[in-house]
């Protein structure tokens, strides 16, 4: 399977793409970073992120987009231009029909390093680690949004086999429901004709 992960902002937009092997096999395919002026239109800077994002799509022909959820953070403005980002991402994976995964900062960390406090140091090495890169992705945002597409690669199988068991728990109950009903319908039949009968 192969994974774009993003770590969206205005400033800094980190693409990723990496290849799913065999269990926990993994390979990079291409990391950036999307950058945009801080001083140009709010406007300007999404279109330039939304074409980024588009023509990476096109080139590597992503299964699936995975991208970091928005957290509240001090400083709202920040969070805002995080937030469009990472819309933008969404709508042109949503486009093409690709399943999009918003992944929080812990849940990625602890599927790369194993621990949900891990720094960006911690992330960025095992990275370099894990995709056996010859030097490590920079700035961290490079190394964020593959740790993102890493994150997806391993987590997922198992979200939706934990999916697919919830809704197959759901048909059994709704199933038990109907039944319980039914009996509890012929029961009152059978009442209803043998009080009808004295």
């Amino acid at each position: 399977m192969r994974v774009l992960g993003v770590d969206p902002g205005l400033t800094r937009c980190g693409l990723g793409v990496v290849d799913g092997g065999l269990g926990r096999t993994v390979s990079c395919v291409a990391v950036d970073v999307v950058r945009t002026p801080a001083d140009a239109e709010l406007a300007s800077r999404l279109l330039r992120i939304s074409d980024a994002v588009e023509e990476w799509l096109d080139t590597y022909r992503p299964e699936a987009v995975a991208v970091e959820r928005v957290f509240s953070q001090h400083n709202v403005r920040t969070v805002m231009g995080t937030a469009q980002a990472g819309g933008v991402v969404a709508l042109s994976a949503a486009r093409r029909g690709l399943p999009v995964v918003f992944h929080t900062p812990s849940e990625v960390k602890a599927a790369v390093t194993g621990s949900g406090r891990a720094d960006k140091a911690q992330v960025t090495g095992m990275v370099t680690r894990l995709l056996k890169l010859a030097e490590k992705p920079s700035p961290a945002d490079a190394a964020d949004a593959l740790a993102l597409a890493i994150c997806h690669l391993w987590r997922e199988p198992m979200r939706a086999r934990l999916a697919e068991a919830e809704a197959q728990a759901a048909r059994l109950a709704r199933a038990h429901r109907a039944k319980l009903a039914a009996a509890a319908k012929e029961r009152a039949a059978v009442r209803n004709k043998t009080t009808g009968a004295r």
